[in-house]
């Protein structure tokens, strides 16, 4: 039998740590500038925590945001706990990374997706080997103007 390097599993991992550490930071000093994180994760996923009225309405996925309002956030070495403010009901929530589908920082235009091969399987189980990684990082907006002559517009 012939041993591999797994590339998939050694990505996942890496890249879930990088939202760990970023998360850590933000525990530690805050949201620093304009930063603030969209979070979409599985919410049948076994080790996620919520209210039972998030859950049914929120039965596959869902998206959060940490931006001006978060309270406890609490981060380990599996997930992250924090308190979202919902409709003005405050509810805490426990989200492991590995029920993380996208990590996206729309203030920087950097964004993590894990997807599976195989979306159509039981979104309970998230099988690591028939996942894919993609990191989109896109380029900083161009603030330069461009001068259109009108003329160019008529007949």
């Amino acid at each position: 039998m012939t041993r591999t390097i797994d590339y998939g599993n050694l990505m996942h991992s890496a890249m879930r740590g990088l939202i760990k550490t970023v998360l850590q930071d933000v525990s530690d000093n805050g949201l620093p500038g304009n930063h603030h994180f969209f979070i979409t994760f599985q919410t049948g996923h076994p080790d996620v925590s919520m209210a039972e009225w998030l859950i049914e309405r929120y039965p596959g996925e869902m998206t959060v945001v940490m931006q001006h309002w978060y309270d406890n956030l609490d981060v380990t070495d599996d997930g992250f706990a924090v308190t979202l403010n919902f409709g003005d009901a405050p509810e805490s929530l426990y989200i492991p990374y590995d029920a993380i589908k996208t990590f996206v920082d729309p203030s920087v235009e950097f964004g993590l997706r894990f997807e599976s091969a195989d979306q159509d399987e039981d979104e309970d189980e998230l099988d690591l080997d028939d996942m894919e990684i993609e990191v989109e990082e896109a380029p900083a907006p161009s603030h330069d103007a461009e001068v259109v002559s009108l003329d160019s517009f008529r007949k």
